[in-house]
């Protein structure tokens, strides 16, 4: 029997349907994040180094205020977010893996034409509005792990590195399959302190012949 947890989702279908027909509407603007983007951009919340405060993460998100009908209407959606992203951090607290909303494979199709891509752009998204906190702790071992999410995320193909990396389809494909895993490899490493190495008890000298202790 296997010990990979299975991923949890992190709102109910009928949770997720709502967000999407919001963010879909007239209500937001053309730019904003849509479902799959916003799922990535609160996940990559979740798992931040340090929480930002919701109306600055909002803002990005929507581009602006939406033109909510009422306020009970925006206590709904602002709910559903906080809560998507709160599930998320439960999740990965309890070391659970998160569900993603799509399968995890590209089909020979490039990144950035699947979810798989827009999920990845928002997850980066949410990096951008903190990004020196993001990097300040070990930056070489939280670039490797963000690797993945670049890569797929369409946004950096014009570096030399990241479109020979584009053109690996294999090596594409086995990144998608560990973003789960990767997301919790992120959010522990922000918050497990790394193993100090236990200090080597010194040996002992034989016991010398100290001052005074000439032979009689």
């Amino acid at each position: 029997m296997s010990d990979t947890p299975l991923p949890q989702p992190l709102l109910e279908d009928e949770e997720l349907e709502r967000l999407d027909e919001f963010l879909d509407s007239k209500s937001v603007d053309p730019d904003a994040l849509d479902l799959i983007s916003a799922h990535g951009f609160l996940v990559a919340l979740a798992v931040a180094p340090r929480e930002l405060e919701a109306a600055t993460w909002v803002a990005e998100l929507f581009h602006g205020e939406p033109a909510f009908v009422d306020a009970t209407e925006r206590s709904e959606i602002l709910g559903l977010l906080e809560k998507l992203r709160d599930n998320a951090i439960a999740t990965l607290e309890q070391g659970g893996l998160p569900e993603l909303p799509f399968e995890l494979t590209l089909d020979g199709v490039p990144p950035e034409e699947t979810p798989i891509g827009d999920w990845c752009a928002g997850f980066m998204e949410a990096v951008f509005l903190d990004e020196t906190a993001w990097f300040e702790q070990d930056e070489e071992t939280v670039a490797t792990l963000l690797l993945p999410f670049m890569a797929l995320s369409g946004l950096f193909e014009d570096e030399p590195d990241m479109a020979e990396m584009a053109a690996d389809t294999a090596r594409l494909e086995s990144l998608v399959i560990q973003l789960p895993d990767l997301v919790l490899d992120l959010y522990l490493h922000y918050r497990v302190p790394p193993e100090t190495p236990k200090p080597v008890p010194r040996k002992k000298k034989p016991a010398g012949r100290g001052p005074g202790r000439g032979k009689r």
